[in-house]
């Protein structure tokens, strides 16, 4: 993972067995995360429901990113993400969720993680390894950019 990534990720702000009546309660729970943390004032919860309510922050796959409007960019801190998962899933509008990652961002220093994730979420395994966690570094290491490694040519590639 790269040190941008790193640090937007700490350890302490992913939780793993989080319960949730509902959308709406997720988001709280996901932004109280990103308050404990220190990353946002408490009023940036509000911007995420707000966002919710304009447009649907679910990806697919059990998974949504749930993070402010642009207004409540002045209330983020830090950019930072949150991973908390609900082992029981919770309704997302008719979806089932079982992990959100809450976004605060004021730039666009999210987005590596971001790309990380679309990867996971194309791979079923490693989407279901993600909705299935239960340790926070299993979730560090599938949030973190994959190595691509160049293919070694082989002896047939280059005849002698």
């Amino acid at each position: 993972m790269s040190d941008g990534a790193a640090g937007l990720l700490a350890p302490e702000a992913i939780r793993l067995d989080a319960r949730a009546r509902g959308r709406d309660h997720a988001i709280r729970v996901c932004g109280q995360v990103l308050v404990d943390t220190g990353a946002v004032e408490p009023a940036y919860i509000e911007a995420m429901l707000e966002r919710e309510r304009s447009i649907s922050t679910y990806l697919g796959e059990g998974v949504a990113i749930p993070h402010g409007t642009s207004v409540g960019r002045d209330l983020i801190h830090r950019d930072a993400l949150a991973v908390v998962r609900f082992p029981d899933g919770t309704d997302w509008d008719g979806h089932p969720v079982t992990v959100c990652i809450a976004i605060a961002a004021r730039g666009d220093g999210h987005m590596e993680i971001l790309a990380e994730l679309a990867q996971v979420l194309m791979d079923p395994v490693r989407a279901r390894t993600l909705r299935e966690a239960t340790e926070p570094g299993q979730v560090l290491a599938l949030l973190a950019p994959q190595e691509t490694q160049e293919p070694q040519p082989t002896e047939q590639e280059h005849p002698v």
